[in-house]
This record gives C-alpha cells, sequence and structure tokens, in this order.
C-alpha cells in the first residue's frame, strides 16, 4: 500500500478523524468526571445529546424527589420552589449563561410553605437544609416585582403588606454550604443565612434593604453585592437600602465576612444611600415576655474591599427592635453591633469615627478561623 502524502485528501480525513477521536475522548472524560446522575432539561435542550445515558427530569425539584445528588441543569429558566433537604447534593450549571431558577412568593402569602408558618424563609425561592451542599454557575432569583409595589403610596389600597421575598434560604439544619460562580438576584431579603456555615465565590448578589441577612456564619469572598434602586420616593441624604442586617448570636465568634469584593451598585443607586449593615435584633419569645433577642450581638465584617460611591459615608446603620413593653422603641447602634472594616477601598470607603477598623490580632484571628473553615470545605 502506498503512503499518505501530508496534502493529500486521505490525509486530511485522517486528520480529522485524528481530532474528532480526541474530542470524543475529551467529551467522554468530562462527562466520566462530572460523573452527574441526573439532567434537568428542557425539551431540545442540546445538554440532552451530551449526556445521553444520563436520567432526565425536567424540573430540579423532580430530580431531586427522585433521590439523585449530583445534578446537571441545563440553559434554561425554571419556575419553580426548591427545597434540597438531603446531604450531600450538588446542582451544577452547564452553559456560559447560569440556568435560571426563580420563584416569585413573598412573605405575607409565603407562610404556607413554612414550617412555623414564618413568611420570610417560606418565600425563598431555594431552601438549603442539609449538610455539604455545592451550587455552582447558577442563577436563583425571587421574581417578586417588589418595585412595583414599592412604588405605591402607604395609602393605596392596592400596596401589599410584608414583601419581604427571599432568593435563597439557608435554612437551621445548613452546614457547609459552598456557592461558586453563581448569581443570586432579589430586593429585599435575598440571601437568609439562618444556619450554619457557608462560603461564597466568585458570585454576584444582588438586593436593596437587608439583602443579606441572619445569624449564620456566611464568607463572601471575590464576589460582587450588588445594590439596587427603590422605587418610592426618598428626600436627598436618606438611607435607601441596608446591605446586611446580621443577627449573630454572642457566642459565636463570627457572621457575615466580606473578603476581596466590590460593592457595586445598579443604575438608579444615588451617592451616599446605602449603608453597609444594621443590627437586627430579631424578636424572640422569652420566659419573661417577647421582645427584641438581646444576645444578637450581629457580626459584619468587610475585608479589603472596594466600595463604590453609594456607601453612606458613616458605614453602618442603626435598626428598630422590639422592647419589653410590646414597642418598637428600642433602637441598635452600631456601637452596640461588632463592626468591623479592613483596608476598604473606592469612593464608598471613609475614615469616619463610627467605621471601626479590625486590628492586626483581630484580622489574624479571622484568617486563622476562615481558612480552617475553607480547608474543611476543600478549598
Amino acid at each position: 500500500m502506498g503512503s499518505l502524502h501530508k496534502h493529500s485528501g486521505a490525509w486530511r480525513i485522517v486528520q480529522f478523524l485524528v481530532v474528532v477521536a480526541v474530542a470524543l475522548f475529551a467529551l467522554h472524560q468530562a462527562r466520566a468526571e462530572a460523573g452527574f446522575d441526573a439532567l434537568v432539561a428542557p425539551p431540545g435542550s442540546q445538554a440532552i445529546e451530551q449526556y445521553p445515558e444520563v436520567a432526565r427530569y425536567g424540573s430540579i425539584a423532580g430530580a431531586l424527589q427522585a433521590g439523585h445528588s449530583n445534578i446537571a441543569v441545563a440553559s434554561g429558566d425554571y419556575y419553580e420552589k426548591v427545597t434540597i433537604a438531603r446531604d450531600h447534593v450538588s446542582l451544577t450549571g452547564l452553559s456560559d449563561t447560569p440556568p435560571r431558577l426563580y420563584f416569585d412568593a413573598y412573605a405575607n402569602i409565603a407562610g404556607v410553605y413554612h414550617r412555623d408558618d414564618w413568611g420570610t424563609p417560606g418565600s425563598a425561592t431555594l431552601t438549603i437544609n442539609a449538610v455539604g451542599v455545592h451550587l455552582h454557575n447558577l442563577h436563583i432569583e425571587n421574581s417578586f416585582d417588589y418595585l412595583a409595589n414599592d412604588a405605591l403610596s402607604k395609602d393605596d389600597p392596592a400596596k401589599l403588606p410584608h414583601t419581604q421575598a427571599a432568593a435563597l434560604l439557608l435554612d437551621v439544619d445548613s452546614d457547609k454550604t459552598l456557592i461558586t460562580d453563581s448569581i443570586i438576584d432579589g430586593y429585599q431579603d435575598t440571601v437568609f443565612a439562618d444556619g450554619g456555615r457557608s462560603y461564597f465565590h466568585n458570585s454576584r448578589i444582588s438586593g436593596n434593604v437587608d439583602f443579606i441577612f441572619g445569624d449564620g456564619l456566611a464568607v463572601f469572598e471575590n464576589c460582587q453585592i450588588v445594590s439596587r434602586p427603590r422605587a418610592k420616593a426618598f428626600s436627598p441624604g436618606d438611607i435607601q437600602g441596608h446591605l446586611s442586617a446580621p443577627s449573630t448570636n454572642i457566642k459565636q465568634p463570627y457572621g457575615l465576612v466580606f473578603i476581596d469584593s466590590r460593592l457595586e451598585r445598579e443604575a438608579g443607586v444615588p451617592d451616599n444611600s446605602v449603608s453597609l449593615g444594621r443590627p437586627w435584633h430579631p424578636t424572640t419569645t422569652f420566659a419573661d415576655g417577647r421582645y427584641a433577642d438581646p444576645d444578637a450581638i450581629g457580626s459584619a465584617i468587610y475585608i479589603n474591599t472596594w466600595m463604590d460611591g453609594h456607601i453612606r459615608n458613616e458605614g453602618w446603620a442603626s435598626m428598630s427592635g422590639t422592647a419589653r413593653d410590646g414597642t418598637k422603641s428600642r433602637i441598635f447602634t452600631p456601637d452596640e453591633s461588632r463592626f468591623y472594616e479592613l483596608n476598604s477601598k473606592g469612593a464608598g470607603a471613609s475614615d469616619h469615627s463610627q467605621r471601626r477598623t479590625l486590628s492586626d490580632t483581630e484580622f489574624k484571628a479571622l484568617q486563622e478561623f476562615i481558612d480552617r473553615f475553607k480547608r474543611e470545605l476543600g478549598r
């Protein structure tokens, strides 16, 4: 048989077949490495051809209910309310544009979704109440039309009450939650860190009022924290939003920690209009009455964070809580809380006396704490 010349048609066919073989081998290896046991995809999705051997579902909830733990999610919009209550579940978006999981519940109507009839946690589009859950390359959104309601006057009969609308709830039994390369969108109460420990990396979280809050430990590293506009009218200089509202128990060393992140804003958010956070003391039932939890000494820390000009010069804000007489007359101040910064940058950084700086010793202790936690996560 004669030899193949490198410029001949036969040689080009051989080259093509080699390229195809290499590509197919790489695809096979990628599938093997991914180890997906379920695929969530709409009809006609290209992912169905890429993963023909994997069980397919039309919804994320369907794949979870079937007992799958390593679930691939194809590009698309999924209108559903999802709870992950099984340990070590992974949801992975497959496309460059993260698949969108969205729902539009809000607190006033969402108690039916919660075990204790609580509206805010019940409103969450995605609830995690398990250990070792990993979300990667997902877009999680609460799509309730907060702005339309915000624009209505207080005396408008169409105005809805209690419009907190969470996108993500890290519930009381969640722990070691890992969220990477994802988008989490909402307005008020977007991320509710209500339990355990969580780590967000290279992700974007958006909202306008107390949109990252709760008593859990939540670390945000290399993240975009994006303030969104309000629709109601404000006077110049008014506070229009708050990034965080920690309710960290005094026995817990840290709460909400932002590292090497950026505090950005959408169009329409004015300069000097958003606080770094305010102290939330949840109304709690005690033996001697029902009032703001005195042990919820909120912890929020910003390390090496770039801040745009919407951040207020004073940095932090106060928050009212329920006094022992039942009125909302108790005002909790930043000075009573564990609020700190270190190496803040950008137009929103300032040396205002209310903005306390973490000491070198405190920073070293925090760094060691976070490093231990990241090692537990395998980061």
